[in-house]
């Protein structure tokens, strides 16, 4: 992570970036806990500053993350931003490691068709599908064999499926006393990086380090 031209050295930046996507904080809070530990920056410079890096630090992540099982459970969770409801399309494994996710403006096929490629692209090929009753997500599946002369078997099995609905909660819970997104890009980042926190909590890393924090800080590296 460059952080060459900045007035702050990088260990600085990353603890900001980290309790923004680490803790239910606005970014005035972060502000306030960083005034505490003697470092003075504004709040705006801090949202800057997840805007710009978080991007590096999901490409990293992708580089160093656990391989993945091949049965898999999507689903979709509601976010809002600017007042208008968004789609965050997620995939967990069976053990409930994160696969993929991806902010979308609308819910319909072509949607989880981009996000499901996504998710292949970036993974191995699974084998089956766990799938609610979502007209969108079958059709997705349906096409990408079709397409691609695969054989992803589609489960509809609505007990199988909790495991990614209790994932969307730690998600949900992270956002749900903020502010909310103001612009669609901002919000795309911001998720991203607390997804990868998320990752990172639930040991997805590969030689991660001895904290969280630590962990983080390695993909910056």
């Amino acid at each position: 992570m460059n952080t060459k031209g900045h007035c702050y050295p990088k260990s600085i930046i990353l603890q900001a970036v980290y309790f923004k996507l680490r803790f239910t904080l606005s970014y005035r809070d972060v502000e306030e806990i960083m005034k505490m530990r003697g470092v003075q920056v504004d709040h705006a410079t801090i949202q800057r500053w997840v805007y710009k890096f978080t991007p590096f630090i999901v490409s990293q992540m992708n580089k160093r993350k656990f391989r993945i099982g091949v049965s898999w459970r999507m689903d979709e969770t509601y976010i809002k931003i600017k007042g208008q409801w968004c789609y965050l399309y997620r995939v967990v494994d069976k053990f409930g490691n994160t696969v993929d996710f991806l902010l979308t403006k609308r819910r319909q096929r072509m949607s989880a068709q981009s996000f499901l490629m996504k998710a292949i692209n970036g993974n191995d090929r699974p084998k089956v599908i766990n799938i609610d009753k979502s007209g969108s997500n079958t059709a997705a599946i349906k096409v990408y064999n079709k397409r691609f002369s695969s054989n992803i078997k589609i489960r509809q099995c609505k007990y199988l499926n909790n495991i990614v609905e209790q994932d969307h909660r730690f998600i949900n819970w992270r956002i749900q006393n903020g502010l909310g997104f103001k612009n669609f890009e901002s919000a795309k980042r911001t998720l991203s990086g607390i997804e990868i926190v998320h990752m990172i909590r639930k040991n997805q890393m590969v030689s991660p380090g001895r904290t969280i924090f630590n962990s983080f800080c390695k993909l910056a590296a």
